[in-house]
Order: C-alpha cells, then sequence, then structure tokens
C-alpha cells in the first residue's frame, strides 16, 4: 500500500513543495478546433494520470488501467460531449459506457512491433477521488516494442503530466509525460 502511495503522490508533492502551480487561464490549439481551458476548481494542486500497461502471457493480452483524478475527467467529459456526467451515478452508467471508450479511442493509441492496435473497453470504477478505465488489447504472444501516443485530459489542462508504467517479460519501464508531449516508446 505505501508503495502504491509513494508512487501515486511523490510526483506531484515534490512539485508542491518546489511552488509548482498551474496557469490560471490557457488557450491552446487541440486537434482542428480551438479548446479554450478555464482555471479549474480542482480541489489538487497538480494534474495527473497513470496508465498501467500489463502483458499477460498466459492470457496473451495487454492489460491497461488509467488513473485519473475523478473531477477533472468529469469536466473533461462534459467538455469535450457537452453532457455532465457523475461517474458514480448508477443513472449516468450507461452513457458514461459510450463516452468512456470515445474518449479513450481518441486519447490513447498503441502500437505494438510497428502495427497499430485496438483496445476492447473493460468497464470503469470510482473509488473516492479517482476514476479508473479498464482497456484490453486481444491476441498479443509476445511483445518486442510498444509505441504510445496519450493525450488523455491534455483537452483539460495544459498542466496535465501523464505517467505510462509498461511490464513485459516481468521487466518494468516507466515514462513521465509533461504537456505537451504525447509520445513514448518501449522496448523489450
Amino acid at each position: 500500500m505505501a508503495a502504491i502511495l509513494c508512487k501515486w503522490f511523490l510526483v506531484p508533492a515534490l512539485w508542491f513543495l518546489v511552488g509548482w502551480s498551474a496557469p490560471e487561464n490557457l488557450s491552446f490549439q487541440y486537434s482542428k478546433s480551438p479548446v479554450r481551458i478555464e482555471k479549474t476548481n480542482s480541489p489538487h494542486p497538480f494534474y495527473i494520470a497513470v496508465t498501467e500497461i500489463n502483458h499477460n502471457i498466459k492470457e496473451k493480452t495487454l492489460e491497461i488501467s488509467c488513473k485519473l483524478f475523478a473531477d477533472d475527467f468529469e469536466q473533461a467529459l462534459k467538455n469535450n460531449y457537452k453532457t455532465g456526467v457523475d461517474l458514480s451515478s448508477e443513472k449516468d452508467k450507461a452513457t458514461l459506457d459510450k463516452l468512456i471508450p470515445h474518449y479513450m479511442a481518441k486519447h490513447l493509441g498503441m502500437g505494438i512491433d510497428g502495427e497499430a492496435v485496438k483496445f476492447s473497453f473493460i468497464g470503469y470504477e470510482k473509488e473516492k477521488e479517482s476514476a479508473y478505465c479498464y482497456l484490453q488489447v486481444d491476441e498479443v504472444a509476445a511483445v518486442k516494442k510498444i509505441d504510445i501516443t496519450n493525450t488523455i485530459l491534455h483537452d483539460f489542462t495544459q498542466s496535465q503530466t501523464n505517467i505510462i508504467h509498461v511490464v513485459v517479460n516481468g521487466k518494468r519501464q516507466s515514462i513521465k509525460l509533461d504537456y505537451p508531449a504525447h509520445e513514448a516508446s518501449f522496448n523489450f
């Protein structure tokens, strides 16, 4: 448990201690349409998401989980799809089961050994202030190289940091992508 907490809070805590803070109002070009990012009312001084990718050799799958701040994710979904949603509301579940896979497909891309792959959406859950999204890539017998494009929550704030952890054959590699960085490659 301590290792999980350390992994989730170490980088943001260091930023907080050295006085790092998010800009007030930002405007930038994303895709082909301008996006206006307004000051958020988030209760946290940092914006971070963690994507974990694990190659399950026995099942021949890539198991993917994305951990985000729930309030940031809800606001990004609202901004993108012009509808308010609550990740903990049962009445919004059917809507979220459509919006989340669409959002993830738009903001998370992956190539394995030079071939683009598609994800299957497994589900999502909200736990306290965190949202977890679960995805899977089937029929992955072996992995030599993984290329990732990750713009999760880049449309929410330019202060976004995305951390990616990849485990293949028991070997773990990680990278931190500060906005606007969004591409990473892992060789095994």
